[in-house]
């Protein structure tokens, strides 16, 4: 299953992204009003600078405390960004994340960014996909 297939099936269109100069209380409220397990940090909405994610904030607040919730994100985020696109397969990505060991991978297509995937969108695609091929092979074998 390619990228852009994944992108397909999800029902949002494009990246809701964050401003680097937001506080990191305001993108934890963002993060969980929204459901989030990750915000992309970019200026200009298309290109990403950072992507900050619910383990950053964790970590820094097991090393800091509650002080670091006036940071801003851009103090916080993960700058090196490794991304995908559209036409890399399922498991491409999941090579990647694993062995980056992250969970969120912005879509990018001609400098711009085009999407944002998660492992769960990967694996779910995955395993959607091992269900059709096992469909097909268990009518083979029954000659249907």
């Amino acid at each position: 299953m390619l990228v852009r297939q994944i992108l397909n099936a999800k029902s949002a269109d494009g990246v809701e992204t964050v401003a680097p100069d937001l506080s990191i209380s305001e993108a934890a409220e963002i993060l969980s009003v929204r459901r989030f397990g990750a915000l992309v940090v970019s200026k200009d909405g298309e290109t990403a600078l950072g992507i900050l994610s619910e383990r950053d904030i964790v970590r820094e607040l097991g090393k800091r405390g509650s002080g670091c919730l006036n940071d801003t994100v851009s103090a916080l985020m993960t700058t090196k960004i490794i991304s995908c696109g559209r036409d890399e397969t399922a498991d491409q990505v999941l090579t990647k994340m694993t062995d980056g060991r992250f969970r969120h991978m912005p879509v990018v297509e001609d400098g711009k960014m085009v999407g944002l995937i998660s492992i769960g969108d990967v694996v779910k695609a995955r395993l959607s996909e091992l269900s059709m091929e096992k469909d097909a092979l268990e009518g083979m074998i029954m000659g249907h």
